[in-house]
């Protein structure tokens, strides 16, 4: 791997412990990592001319639902309520098999990249028609995205008082194995790997709670971490009240889902007791504002959660709940939310950035990601402020408040993966015109 210079940022936002923002910055970078950042830095190998850009770690998705960029914006799905919705799509999702699973996390992790985003994690908790968790790990190693897939699973069904249909679901023996199988196959718990596995049983409406205890366990055995959905919205709360006896918090404490190994996704209705719960463990969460907000869930107290230290991360969820999978997007949501929950002052652009760099990395057990500084893997997004969407700002810094939605270049360790805003890493249109062939074969079937 050739030595590579990032050259003549206007300003570089490093994220770094001292959180500095050097201007007319340079970052040299060998092997996959930063080894300096300062200025007039040479190098015999390449060099990107960042001149008008601003540069930041790249951006980190904690929750998606890759599988879910193939059904965006579908008629029936599109006005409900978190449990009507998922009533919805699980038939259709029931039609997928391994071609589609490939072909929509690739979408989704292209758009993700354009987005700026170098380490996305992703949630996948059904396996119909032979589909299985390499299928998504074969396409983020294709965009070359550091990548975080997650053994989902769902062991109740309808008829067993759970939400999913029972063709959805699977023995909770088979998904304990399968998750030892892809655990030994693909996990890497080298600092700076490219993938890393984590287990996820798919929340507490799909799941027993003996799985999610022998998941724990598991994942502890094998040193990966645990993830899962949790106080989504109204109906999740009262689906836990009524069917445990006990609040989401409590349910995840007594099952050993609590602590710097696990991350939950949502947690938009925590209480204070919940919040000090997992600020006590250092139990992280991945905030989804777009998807919370297009599906009436409500606003995820994350500026509760920041004061009292609970790690946490951005997520853009399953894009048939989002219809995107922009981080930036994701970003700016999450700041103007907390601004309208707790008022203008109540979260700046530079917090909103460090959520999506530094403190993501941190919720996904990721310190040698998102930051900028020697020694830390070179995943980097170079953003050009000279367009429209920065003309007339005061702070280049502030991206959120005025910049550019799309990334101009982005680094993934230390290998081009955006550049002058297209993919270079596959071909963009054949992922497109193979997503539509797939999209209107599911509409038709």
């Amino acid at each position: 791997m050739n030595d590579l210079l990032v050259r003549g940022a206007a300003l570089a936002v490093t994220m770094d412990d001292a959180r500095r923002e050097i201007s007319n910055a340079d970052i040299l970078i060998k092997k996959g990592r930063i080894v300096e950042i300062g200025q007039n830095l040479t190098t015999p190998g390449t060099v990107i001319d960042a001149t008008g850009c601003v540069v930041t770690p790249g951006l980190v998705n904690t929750h998606h639902h890759l599988y879910q960029t193939l059904t965006r914006a579908v008629p029936g799905a599109q006005d409900a309520l978190l449990f009507g919705w998922l009533r919805t799509l699980y038939p259709i999702w029931a039609k997928f098999g391994p071609d589609e699973m490939f072909a929509s996390a690739q979408a989704g992790l292209a758009e993700l990249a354009l987005s700026g985003c170098s380490l996305s994690a992703d949630h996948l908790y059904l396996f119909p028609n032979g589909a299985r968790l390499e299928d998504t790990i074969h396409a983020a190693a294709e965009i070359g995205l550091r990548f975080h897939p997650t053994r989902g699973a769902m062991s109740i069904g309808e008829s067993m008082g759970g939400l999913p249909p029972d063709a959805l679901v699977e023995d909770e023996a088979a998904i304990l194995e399968d998750c030892i199988r892809v655990v030994d196959a693909f996990h890497d718990p080298a600092e700076g790997a490219m993938c890393r596995v984590g287990i996820a049983p798919c929340s507490p409406f799909s799941v027993s709670r003996d799985l999610m205890r022998e998941a724990a366990l598991l994942a502890r055995d094998k040193g990966v971490m645990l993830h899962t959905h949790l106080a989504e919205n109204a109906e999740d709360i009262a689906y836990s009240e009524a069917q445990f006896g006990c609040r989401p918090g409590q349910y995840a404490e007594d099952l050993g889902w609590t602590g710097p190994d696990v991350w939950h996704a949502h947690c938009v209705k925590l209480d204070k007791p919940e919040i000090n719960l997992f600020a006590r463990t250092r139990t992280g969460v991945a905030h989804c504002p777009c998807s919370n907000c297009r599906l009436g869930s409500g606003i995820a107290p994350v500026r509760a959660m920041r004061d009292a230290g609970v790690p946490v991360g951005l997520g853009v969820d399953g894009s048939a709940s989002n219809d995107a999978g922009n981080l930036v997007a994701e970003a700016r949501q999450a700041m103007l939310l907390q601004r309208v929950a707790n008022g203008a002052d109540a979260m700046s652009a530079r917090e909103a950035l460090e959520i999506a760099t530094r403190g993501g990395a941190d919720v996904l057990g990721r310190p040698d990601c998102g930051r900028l500084a020697p020694g830390k893997c070179a995943d980097i997004a170079i953003w050009d402020i000279s367009g429209i969407e920065s003309a007339g700002s005061w702070d280049p810094a502030a991206l959120l408040l005025a910049g550019p939605m799309r990334v101009r270049d982005l680094l993934v360790n230390g290998r081009e993966v955006v550049r002058g805003g297209r993919l270079v890493t596959v071909d963009m249109e054949r992922i497109v015109v193979r997503q539509r062939e797939l999209a209107l074969g599911l509409m038709q079937g």
